[in-house]
């Protein structure tokens, strides 16, 4: 091999060590840090409410396309669930949904992560017109339960207070489905 050649080689070698050394220490400090990088900075996405799939799930258009998004810190009983049966007040959750975002124009608010393990957009959802809390809403009607998942806890302790208020006074899923 000509020496101009070879030079080349070795150069593109050691671009290619160093951008593996860089990539090692890159990680390196992301696995040590007890954080995940937050999402928190990204800018609220605004959107309307073309679909909503359940009590806690809603498709949402936005400048990127329609989104599927997933309520953060809220959990709703299952209508469409494959495979399992629709549980006690799911159609009501899912009807109380519909109410309060249906065809509405709706923020989305992120936490931590972006994203859950099907892909869904993880989103607190404020109504653009009057900026009601839809989760903390559902919350309080007993329409949900609290479900916490770190690292996505910012607004956790306010949900918490909503849940506590909801199965005191024995609201909705609360007052239907639980006994005691």
């Amino acid at each position: 091999m000509p020496a101009a050649g070879a030079a080349s080689v070795r150069r593109v070698r050691r671009a290619a060590a160093l951008l593996l050394l860089l990539a090692a220490a890159g990680a390196l400090v992301l696995s040590a840090s007890d954080e995940p990088t937050p999402d928190r900075g990204a800018a609220p996405t605004a959107g309307r409410v073309v679909r909503v799939v359940d009590g806690d799930t809603i498709r949402v258009r936005t400048g990127g396309g329609v989104e599927t998004v997933r309520y953060i810190g809220i959990d709703t009983p299952e209508s469409v669930k494959p495979g399992a049966p629709v549980e006690c007040f799911a159609h009501r959750a899912a009807a109380e949904n519909e109410r309060l975002v249906g065809g509405r124009r709706v923020r989305l608010e992120r936490d931590a992560e972006a994203r859950d393990r099907f892909g869904r957009l993880l989103a607190y959802v404020v109504r653009e017109a009057d900026g009601v809390d839809v989760n903390e809403a559902l919350v309080r009607g007993g329409f949900a339960v609290l479900l916490t998942i770190p690292p996505n806890v910012r607004h956790a302790a306010r949900l918490r207070a909503a849940a506590a208020a909801a199965r005191r006074e024995r609201l909705g899923l609360w007052r239907v489905c639980q006994s005691g």
